[in-house]
């Protein structure tokens, strides 16, 4: 906003001051108009926002103008109820300020309007109004997951939108008011659009150990695009216990446990045979089964089987798992016999089963077969580098938030 009316007129009183030599009394003088109480500035004004009960259109500019010849618009300041403030511009002349940024839907604003007359005596007035509430089609509403719980320190947050969002612009906005915090706190972190109606968010590399994490939107009555404004959202808030991680080389056919960087096992285990090799790479449990039915019909393998598989640690929704396969015991730890599946024996996999979580890392290295994808096929975030991960958010390239949304999106303290 111009503050540049304010500040001429202070300074004309420190003239005034000065060529009196009557210090403060000159200026307090009851004389003086700057001395008497502000003026009811209502009939100085004009406001282009709603009258009564009627509420303003967020889509629309909120204008203040003056009126006749007389006098001018020295500053004006809106917020909302929380005390976010809206960017506006004062003419140089003083005769008319107008919002320059989007006003939030179904929010409250007190508009202080501060004039002064040909004499420069000041007025005031406080104008106040309602905005309406966009219609639930253009609501943009966010679901965070996974549901609310304890989880490994692999799993990444990811925020669902109930409409696509396409345009850069829109998605810079969408992508500003989604937040997320680890105490303590993670190294670095960003979101990356998998596509226009999911987002992922990871730091640089896992979550601390025993970390509590929170997801939340500031979406709620902010303008995307215009079809589109930011609806209520409910908050998320998981934590994560120890850092969980499991090694799976194929070439030696071992599995090694780490808790928090310590070796605790070390497994003889069977990978992929050939056609059938294990995807390298980092992938996330994405849930436990005791027993699970896996069938060679679900894969297309040539070879038939039909078998009941116990205690089954899921790590991809196409059907890799760590399980109990006691028919392979004479090849875990020598040979690749399996259709891309970790095996070992029964008591290795309950092991296993009771250790690990969701969320909790499995590594493979070493294997003829192909990389994890990132996204699905499960969580395989992680194998991108940080540089593609940040190359996948609206903001990359952008060393500051937006200062217009920033302003609308956090108080001023």
């Amino acid at each position: 906003m111009n503050h540049s009316p304010r500040i001429r007129t202070v300074l004309g009183c420190t003239l005034l001051v000065a060529a009196l030599g009557a210090g403060v009394t000159a200026c307090g003088s009851s004389g003086h108009p700057l001395s008497a109480k502000p003026y009811d500035a209502a009939s100085q004004i004009s406001f282009s926002g709603p009258v009564g009960s009627k509420k303003a259109d967020p889509d629309k500019a909120l204008e203040v103008t003056s009126q006749g010849d007389e006098g001018r618009i020295t500053d004006v300041t809106a917020t909302d109820a929380l005390g976010r403030y809206v960017a506006g511009e004062l003419s140089a002349d003083g005769r008319r300020w107008h919002t320059t940024s989007p006003l939030a839907a179904d929010a409250q604003y007190t508009l202080h309007v501060s004039t002064e007359d040909e004499d420069g005596a000041p007025g005031r007035k406080v104008l106040t109004f309602e905005t309406g509430n966009p219609s639930k089609e253009k609501a943009l509403k966010v679901t965070f997951g996974p549901e609310g719980g304890k989880y490994g320190v692999g799993q990444p947050i990811t925020a669902e939108l109930n409409k696509p969002v396409k345009d850069p612009k829109a998605r810079a906005i969408v992508e500003r008011a989604l937040k997320v915090d680890s105490k303590p706190a993670a190294d670095g972190g960003s979101w990356y659009w998998v596509d226009s109606k999911e987002l992922h968010y990871r730091p640089k590399e896992y979550w601390p150990a025993h970390a509590t994490i929170t997801a939340h939107s500031n979406l709620a009555g902010i303008k995307v695009t215009d079809r589109l404004w930011g609806g209520k959202s409910k908050p998320l808030t998981i934590t994560t216990g120890d850092r969980m991680e499991a090694v799976t080389d194929a070439g030696n056919h071992y599995l090694t446990v780490y808790r928090n960087g310590e070796e605790i096992n070390s497994i003889p285990v069977t990978t992929g045979k050939p056609g059938f090799e294990t995807r390298n790479g980092v992938k996330v449990v994405l849930g436990q089964e005791y027993s699970v039915r896996m069938t060679s019909a679900s894969i297309g393998a040539a070879d038939f089987y039909d078998k009941e598989v116990y205690y089954a640690t899921r790590v991809t929704w196409s059907g890799e798992y760590v399980h109990a396969a006691p028919w392979s015991e004479g090849s875990q730890g020598n040979e690749n016999t399996s259709h891309g599946c970790t095996g070992m024996s029964t008591s290795d996999a309950a092991w296993f089963y009771d250790t690990f979580r969701k969320g909790d890392i499995v590594k493979v290295i070493n294997s003829y077969g192909e990389d994890m994808d990132p996204f699905g096929n499960g969580f395989g975030d992680w194998n991108l580098s940080e540089k593609k991960w940040t190359e996948g958010s609206a903001l990359s390239g952008t060393d500051k938030p937006d200062p217009v949304q920033q302003a609308r999106l956090s108080p001023e303290v």
